[in-house]
């Protein structure tokens, strides 16, 4: 037996619920129609315009409805809208992969009451001016070929870079409108240029396309929207970075800034871009670009994929050990793509890989090597995923700490972490 074999069985937890404030909108459906009505009017679409409304690959919470709405509100100024893939090389940069993507966002032709185009097909634009000049601009062709535009997404700190501009609208006219290739072109320049770089390639989109705004959306800690806001075009830089403020203030974090070990249940590209979040764990891990200073974060393990990232393990490389079974649901080529194509390969290094989540969390003492009869001292916590911090479980040395802080509910306590028969973490 090495020191700190079994002793992370031993540390005692607590499941607890988190008061996360609540800003939900109480009918976000009805306002992405009130809101994209009114953009519309403004613009004055001539009947039968064809209006090319962005389909992207986030997990954004009732994305099908809010879709809905904005197609309601097209159709009902006499326009014939449609949806088209938007999320760079997402889906393999296929158009049967990003179809499968929108698929299990429930973004359909029947939950949107509009046809859903999915396709790698690009045409340019031209090149950027400005700071960064010379930069290659795609965009979707049947996007292109439309007589009007309207971006949807949501605004959020992103998980690789940090500016006025992150995830958002730009970013989807941008990054997510320019497929594979457009994606491509963008982060070769690595993420300390990526800003500059959405805001010169999104001002040649909206110079040369009918761009008439976009529909952004901010949600609260619990994922629902608490704001869903259309942006006229010339608008968009300004309107966005206000709302990108609006988005940290609302972002759920970890409830203390320093864990000797995080577990994660479960990772994907429902909870995260890059599978966990990282203004969550504290962690970058991409080349030139610093580490965070908080949170801090000694062992990280995370034990499953989500299904429905359809075996895209992007952030995988961000833990420090894993299971067998989330790498043998592994889509490797899928997972290569998307990180080749960011430029954060490191976030596709397969961690120390265990036979199951007992025998990680064994191995995780094993690391810390604490001293024998401070089990209780483990500043530990266990979480279902980097979006959901409503509710998780902390160790006994946190409970005190988190308690001064915050008002939280104590749900359950266990002596340590429980496996049943397989070897799998009890939630």
């Amino acid at each position: 037996m090495s020191a700190g074999d079994g002793v992370m069985r031993r540390v005692p937890l607590h499941r607890i619920r988190r008061a996360l404030p609540s800003a939900a909108l109480p009918d976000p459906v009805e306002t992405a129609y009130r809101e994209t009505a009114g953009l519309l009017a403004r613009r004055g679409l001539p009947a039968g315009a064809r209006l090319a409304i962005t389909a992207g690959s986030r997990g954004i919470d009732g994305i099908a409805g809010l879709l809905r709405g904005a197609v309601r509100a097209a159709r009902d100024a006499g326009a014939e809208p449609f949806l088209f893939s938007a999320m760079g090389s997402h889906g393999g940069g296929t158009g049967p992969g990003q179809r499968a993507i929108l698929d299990s966002l429930g973004v359909t032709e029947e939950s949107t009451g509009a046809p859903v185009s999915c396709s790698d097909r690009v045409v340019p634009l031209g090149e950027t001016a400005g700071p960064l000049p010379g930069l290659p601009v795609y965009f979707a062709e049947e996007a292109a070929q439309a007589d009007a535009i309207l971006a949807v997404n949501r605004v959020k700190p992103h998980t690789s870079f940090h500016g006025p501009h992150e995830s958002g609208l730009l970013k989807m006219l941008t990054v997510g409108a320019g497929r594979a290739d457009g994606a491509a072109m963008v982060h070769r320049l690595g993420w300390h240029r990526m800003v500059p770089a959405i805001e010169a390639i999104a001002a040649v989109v909206v110079d040369r396309l009918p761009v008439l705004g976009g529909l952004a959306v901010v949600q609260d800690a619990h994922e629902r929207p608490a704001a869903v806001a259309a942006v006229p075009a010339e608008e968009l830089a300004a309107r966005e970075a206000e709302l990108l403020e609006l988005a940290r203030r609302l972002l759920p974090r970890l409830p203390v800034d320093r864990l000797d070990a995080l577990v994660v249940r479960l990772m994907g590209k429902a909870f995260s871009g890059c599978g966990m979040d990282t203004n969550v764990i504290g962690r970058l891990r991409l080349e030139g670009m610093p580490e965070p200073e908080t949170p801090s974060i000694r062992c990280l393990g995370v034990l499953d994929l989500d299904e429905g990232s359809h075996g895209n393990a992007t952030g995988v490389g961000l833990a420090d050990l894993t299971t067998e079974r989330l790498v043998r649901g592994m889509d490797r080529t899928a997972t290569y793509l998307n990180c080749l194509t960011s430029g954060g390969p490191q976030r596709a290094a397969v961690p120390m890989t265990f036979p199951d989540d007992a025998a990680l969390v064994d191995a995780m003492g094993r690391l810390l090597k604490p001293d024998p009869g401070e089990e209780g001292e483990v500043r530990m916590a266990v979480i279902d995923n980097t979006l959901h911090l409503e509710t998780l479980w902390v160790s006994a040395a946190l409970l005190p700490e988190i308690r001064a802080n915050e008002d939280v509910e104590l749900l359950e306590s266990r002596p340590g972490p429980a496996f049943d028969a397989a070897g799998r973490l009890v939630p």
